[in-house]
């Protein structure tokens, strides 16, 4: 017996959320020696479905037509989210599957249709980081992290953005028909089984609130153009011209982090943008970003991000250099 996948896709989702999942599904087809997976497509209506971009894929079958039981409920994102969650039947549709769905999943913004269908709630979470701040904003009873590159919670599993729904997919086979059959598929498709690292390492810089007075926002870009310089709370007090317990009140207050932490963030930004654009060794790296020794740059990387510089470099280091 083959496995039902119904996935769920709308105007405007992006293509790569279902052409990597369902070239997942359908290589651990190929490789196992039975059962393997049946994806059907499905939307509101059926017929042509542009993704963004305008490439159209045909939903063979309405949501409203389709009966359980199905085994794998996958919800795709895009980036017309906003618009989809008021898109009532497409909500309606979800939670009616997912009562007839042994688990449910989504692959980045799609977190938002799940949520939207009280499927969320809570429950921990993650989605694209771009978006992960939204999500949690408008649904306070999901716990949203945006590091993970998927979750399971239960019987609901939620993906990081784009790619990652290829990791999702790949755990869901593993949970399946066990991790020598996803590993197959894995190598089969040149991925990672499990992906080294977190969201987080392709994040832009971590940035903290802009204060909203003038002499806070020069010293916030004076910290982000002079990593190296002294950024102790003294040095950066007396810059301000407060004390150094009043200049950390209102600099907590006005950014929503501490002093010391938005210098470490800071600094380690300009760490991974010397690491993208220059040849140095880690010693002149972690010299010219203020975090003063490789110890030092190695234990703020894998604590920000959770891979080492040189692993970073490896992955993300423009080919020029």
């Amino acid at each position: 017996m083959r496995r039902r996948v119904v996935v769920v896709i709308f105007d405007g989702f992006q293509l790569l959320d279902l052409a990597g999942p369902v070239d997942v599904f359908e290589t651990a087809s190929l490789f196992a020696q039975e059962g393997g997976y049946r994806v059907e497509v499905a939307a509101v209506r059926v017929g042509a479905v542009a993704a963004h971009g305008g490439i159209a894929i045909d939903a063979a079958i309405a949501l409203r037509e389709v009966e359980g039981p199905v085994d794998t409920l996958l919800v795709l994102g895009g980036l017309k989210i906003p618009d989809c969650v008021d898109d009532r039947e497409l909500v309606e549709q979800i939670a009616r599957l997912a009562h007839v769905s042994r688990r449910v999943a989504s692959v980045c913004t799609g977190a938002f249709l799940l949520a939207e269908a009280g499927l969320l709630n809570g429950r921990r979470a993650t989605t694209h980081w771009m978006a992960a701040a939204d999500l949690g904003h408008r649904y306070p009873a999901t716990t949203v992290d945006a590091n993970p590159i998927y979750i399971r919670d239960g019987e609901v599993w939620t993906s990081a953005g784009v790619t990652a729904g290829i990791d999702l997919t790949l755990a869901l086979v593993a949970e399946d028909h066990g991790h020598a059959l996803a590993r197959k598929v894995a190598r089969g498709l040149v991925v990672y089984l499990h992906r080294p690292g977190g969201q987080d390492q392709f994040s832009t810089p971590m940035r903290a609130g802009t204060p909203r007075t003038e002499p806070l926002r020069e010293l916030q870009a004076f910290i982000d153009a002079n990593p190296a310089d002294d950024l102790s709370v003294p040095a950066l007090a007396r810059r301000a011209g407060m004390s150094e317990r009043h200049f950390s009140r209102i600099f907590t207050n006005q950014t929503g982090v501490s002093p010391g932490r938005y210098v470490e963030r800071s600094r380690a930004d300009a760490a991974r943008r010397l690491l993208e654009s220059t040849g140095h060794p880690l010693d002149r790296i972690a010299s010219l970003s203020g975090l003063g020794t490789p110890e030092t740059l190695y234990r703020v990387f894998r604590r920000h991000w959770r891979i080492s510089p040189g692993d970073y470099r490896r992955r993300f280091q423009t080919q020029e250099n």
